[in-house]
């Protein structure tokens, strides 16, 4: 029981870093949409600050066109003016297709944030159960620690000595039941005559195999 426990008990938390771990990636994965959309915005507030600033730009060079006093300098104010329009328009044309994109990513984002909510609860969900648990765990294994405390004061110090090496030896089982000449430790075959011996003699034998503490159990094969 110890044993099962100890396994559980170690097996928990791994479950627990796993579900962890597969929350994180399915979180990054879903938030892509986002993380475009944030960066079409960025791009779009840029451009929208550029067009700001051209915009600006040529009200001053139409305003400083009535103060222009030679022909070429005038050619030049107006070349000015024609380069800065046409950036304005390249740049209105890019802020277009950033919306435009932007309007398909915002359904996906709110699709996505549903999507998250739901398995960000299911991932808390599954947490909570696990840490449960693993108190549980823990409750369970001190109570069968005290009743082996209890228990090993009416064994004799050589045997509970023995029966510790043989635990330790195999993962924490030193005893376990034999069925139908099968140790169910190793699933080895006893032979016939210590497996006769098991089911009439009251002394201590031990697996051939992986020497656990032997003890004879019937199981009820009428169902």
């Amino acid at each position: 029981m110890l044993a099962g426990l100890s396994a559980k008990k170690n097996s928990l938390p791994e479950k627990l870093q796993q579900i962890d771990e597969e929350f994180q990636r399915f979180k990054e994965n879903i938030s892509q949409s986002a993380m475009r959309y944030e960066k079409l915005k960025t791009e779009r507030e840029e451009n929208e600050l550029k067009v700001k600033k051209i915009s600006e730009a040529m009200a001053r060079s139409k305003e400083k066109l009535l103060d222009v006093k030679t022909n070429k300098e005038y050619q030049a104010m107006l070349k000015e003016i024609e380069t800065a329009e046409t950036s304005l328009g390249e740049l209105e044309s890019q802020i277009i297709i950033l919306m435009e994109e932007m309007d398909e990513l915002s359904a996906q984002v709110k699709q996505d944030q549903e999507t998250l909510k739901q398995a960000e609860k299911n991932y808390l969900d599954d947490e909570k159960i696990i840490e449960e648990k693993l108190s549980s765990v823990d409750a369970e294994s001190d109570e069968w620690n005290r009743k082996r405390l209890a228990l090993q004061k009416n064994i004799p110090e050589d045997l509970l000595a023995l029966y510790e090496k043989i635990r330790k030896r195999n993962q924490g089982v030193g005893v376990i039941p034999v069925w139908k000449a099968v140790c169910s430790g190793c699933h080895m075959n006893i032979p016939p005559q210590l497996y006769n011996e098991l089911q009439r003699s009251s002394d201590l034998l031990s697996c051939p195999s992986c020497h656990r503490i032997m003890y004879f159990q019937a199981q009820d094969t009428s169902a």
